[in-house]
């Protein structure tokens, strides 16, 4: 994949990405009627609401924001652990597949978002190996040739 093509991918998965965590974060800090009775079907206090709708708005700052690479590192952990649950929440409830496949797509541009990442928005550690020649690869932190 191009670095444009990779770039492209990354702005438009993060920007709806977050674009969705903010609204619904302030939707949820704000206690709208929708989640609110979202929140009683799943059989969750309301005061819950509060807490994951900080968490999300939080969590697109931090997205957004340039440097803080490890703060991003949890920032996605944070959200993708958020969807997945909202997920199994929702199946556990009985919910229909429509009652889980928005946090389910969003898990799924989280990963998205995360792996499309440029690498000043990575942990060092983390930035992939460069490929040398005769099958050896360079560690991005240690410069050293490993087989």
């Amino acid at each position: 994949m191009s670095s444009r093509a990779r770039s492209i991918g990354y702005w438009g998965t993060t920007g709806v990405l977050c674009l969705g965590m903010a609204a619904g974060g302030t939707a949820q800090v704000l206690h709208a009627r929708v989640n609110v009775d979202g929140m009683i079907h799943l059989g969750y206090p309301l005061y819950v609401l509060t807490i994951v709708g900080l968490w999300k708005v939080c969590g697109v700052a931090v997205l957004l924001a340039p440097g803080l690479q490890l703060m991003k590192e949890w920032a996605y952990a944070g959200f993708f652990f958020l969807l997945s649950g909202a997920v199994a929440s929702h199946i556990a409830s009985g919910d229909a597949f429509s009652g889980w496949v928005g946090p389910l797509v969003f898990a799924c541009l989280t990963v998205a978002s995360w792996w499309l990442r440029p690498a000043e928005r990575r942990l060092p550690a983390s930035r992939l190996a460069e490929p040398r020649a005769h099958g050896q690869v360079e560690l991005a932190l240690s410069r050293e040739p490993v087989s």
